[in-house]
């Protein structure tokens, strides 16, 4: 017999997440409204239910689940072209929001995505057999990437994910790589429009867009290279 495992969420009322679902490609294949609300979403091997509950805060959620895919990059890249069509931008912060393309140091490449229920998906692809987190890097300016990258997404952190930032480029004997630096400064703008402070995710962006970089460093840089277009329309929107 095969089993089938199929998450079902929380969220104040069902409209808002159904928008969001069919705007990343999903269509919605079952809906209800009594007794009481309830609804599907599928696009491929994804299934997602989801119940509707007056009293829900989403911005106070903790509901999560996981989706394993062959295809990280391409479901990224699908989603980032939903929300851009339907919101005229990829929202960054807030309710809904969609993460940044990473690869953890647990053996997966995943991003996060929030949605109007307040319920996090995690997507990934698995890059290694062992789940294990690595440990940190020895180097300072990729050691400072690693804590900080999971303070601000693991940890939901962004606050202190913006100190071990700020306390690595202002060290004043050593300096990043510009792929390091500008990684640094995309999360860090990252992480200061999480904190409603757009002064300091403005001068993280100008600074990061005023590198010049070699073909092979955009390659190297490229998923903080695609997060950096998305703060920036985030940011005029």
């Amino acid at each position: 017999m095969d089993e089938k495992t199929i998450p079902i969420l929380p969220c104040r009322t069902l409209p808002p997440v159904l928008d969001f679902y069919t705007a990343l490609g999903f269509e919605v294949t079952f809906q209800q409204r009594s007794p009481n609300p309830f609804a599907v979403v599928e696009r491929g091997g994804i299934q997602l239910q989801f119940f509707g509950m007056k009293q829900y805060v989403p911005t106070r959620s903790f509901s999560t689940c996981y989706v394993l895919t062959g295809d990280v990059d391409g479901l990224h890249e699908a989603f980032r072209a939903g929300l851009k069509a339907a919101y005229g931008k990829v929202p960054t912060r807030g309710l809904p929001r969609l993460g940044s393309l990473k690869d953890m140091s647990y053996g997966v490449r995943q991003f996060l995505m929030t949605d109007p229920g307040g319920n996090c998906i995690r997507v990934g692809q698995p890059t290694s057999d062992d789940p294990h987190h690595r440990p940190a890097p020895e180097e300072t300016f990729a050691r400072a990437l690693h804590h900080a990258a999971l303070l601000a997404d693991s940890k939901d952190d962004p606050a202190s994910a913006a100190k071990v930032i700020d306390r690595a480029l202002g060290l004043p004997d050593e300096q990043p790589t510009r792929v390091q630096l500008l990684q640094l400064l995309v999360l860090r703008a990252d992480a200061a429009g999480r904190l409603e402070d757009g002064e300091t995710m403005a001068s993280a962006l100008t600074r990061a867009e005023a590198l010049r970089l070699t073909a092979e460093e955009q390659h190297a840089a490229r998923d903080a290279l695609t997060r950096l277009q998305d703060l920036r329309s985030s940011e005029k929107a």
